[in-house]
């Protein structure tokens, strides 16, 4: 029998006394923001390295000296596997002259050499050996490592600071209650990666992360049906401390969904797990859709599919023809990047201006700012005793 997802003893997030949207309001965002390259370092250093972002799926390095390397936003890890079925990690570069350590992902290793002159290190950095050792001073190799990497695993994902331990804080704390709960009912953990998805755009990766952001867009683009235009009008959204999440009723569940108040069961269950993961959740597969900066107008898009893991042929081939037809939804987006970039520089470009249902785009890029700044992102949601009700 196939897993089927439901809310159970979750929030309501959709129903009476549910606010379509919380009251963040309308915005405008300089251009800026997507474009300045000095930003962009600084978001390299303040944003990305001191937040929890996914590395690869724990099924991807399951035995001791599994290894995965993962590179973005001017930063190469290696995450490995250790005999106790923990995580190793640490930055992917040799502290002898500056180059990759380990070029691939692999399995099975019991340490790793930089194949440039053959110094080695042992899954958590640690320099173990250097040829001609006598030749360097004492001193410097002394308990010498590659910087660490703060790990952890949660719905079948590996996630890491690259920062180091203890910036970000315990990631469920990161992730917060809220969305672990609800994401949680889909039961990752449980679901096998069927495919991943990538594509280089020429776009700064926020640009990436607010496309996933709002449901705004999916008239014109992706020219859904005229009763999914009107249904999804009853959205509903709301930002937990980083993050955010939107709840839209498609494919004629609406009344279902308004007796039964099962957004998990039957609504597309939209997650944005700051900064760099959108999570689309649907009772039947799950996406991640992942924005890995590559330079301030080059990112790196994967898209990843997830199905739960059976011999149900029919489930099978239901959720091959949904992945099928999600995939060609996206193509429509990384096409419409390409007008983005387009016009990226222009002077006629000075602002975006986004209305109230794109209040999660809003709320990501405060967060943003308010890192930036020194600030760990948290306090900016707005006060739920001012939400509107929900529209009738």
């Amino acid at each position: 029998m196939v897993f089927k997802p439901t809310r159970g003893d979750l929030p309501a997030r959709f129903g009476p006394g549910i606010p379509n949207v919380p009251p963040i309001g309308p915005s405008t965002l300089d251009a800026d923001v997507y474009r300045d390259p000095e930003r962009f370092e600084q978001e390299r250093l303040r944003v990305l390295n001191r937040s929890w972002q996914i590395i690869c799926r724990s099924s991807e390095i399951p035995g001791p000296g599994d290894h995965h390397v993962w590179e973005g936003h001017g930063e190469s890890i290696v995450v490995t596997r250790r005999k106790d079925g923990g995580l190793a990690g640490f930055h992917n570069v040799c502290q002898h002259r500056g180059t990759r350590i380990v070029v691939e992902n692999g399995v099975g290793a019991r340490r790793f050499t930089c194949r440039w002159h053959n110094w080695a290190y042992d899954v958590e950095g640690r320099v173990i050996g250097v040829p001609d050792r006598p030749d360097f001073d004492r001193a410097t190799l002394d308990g010498l490592c590659s910087p660490a990497v703060e790990l952890d695993e949660w719905g079948g994902w590996v996630w890491a600071v690259l920062a180091g331990p203890g910036v970000a804080g315990p990631l469920l704390d990161w992730i917060g209650p809220e969305l672990a709960g609800d994401l949680g009912a889909f039961r990752m953990e449980d679901m096998k990666l069927v495919e991943k998805v990538e594509w280089e755009v020429d776009v700064n990766w926020k640009v990436v992360i607010d496309a996933f952001s709002e449901f705004y867009h999916a008239q014109a683009l992706h020219q859904i049906p005229a009763a999914d235009v009107k249904d999804a009008r009853q959205a509903t959204m709301d930002v937990f401390g980083r993050n955010g999440m939107m709840v839209v009723p498609l494919m004629g569940v609406l009344e279902e969904l308004r007796r039964t108040l099962d957004h998990t069961s039957l609504a597309i269950c939209n997650y944005n797990l700051f900064p760099s993961a959108v999570f689309n959740c649907h009772n039947v597969h799950t996406q991640l859709f992942r924005s890995v900066p590559l330079g301030v107008n080059r990112t790196r898009f994967e898209a990843w599919e997830l199905q739960y893991d059976t011999d149900d042929e029919d489930y099978q081939d239901l959720a091959e023809m949904l992945w099928e037809g999600i995939k060609a939804v996206v193509q429509q987006d990384v096409d419409e990047w390409v007008n983005v970039a387009a016009v990226a520089r222009s002077s006629a470009y000075r602002q975006n201006i986004f209305n109230e249902r794109e209040c999660l785009i809003t709320h990501f890029h405060r967060v943003c700012d308010d890192m930036l700044a020194g600030g760990d992102g948290l306090g900016l949601e707005p006060e739920r005793t001012m939400a509107r009700p929900p529209r009738s």
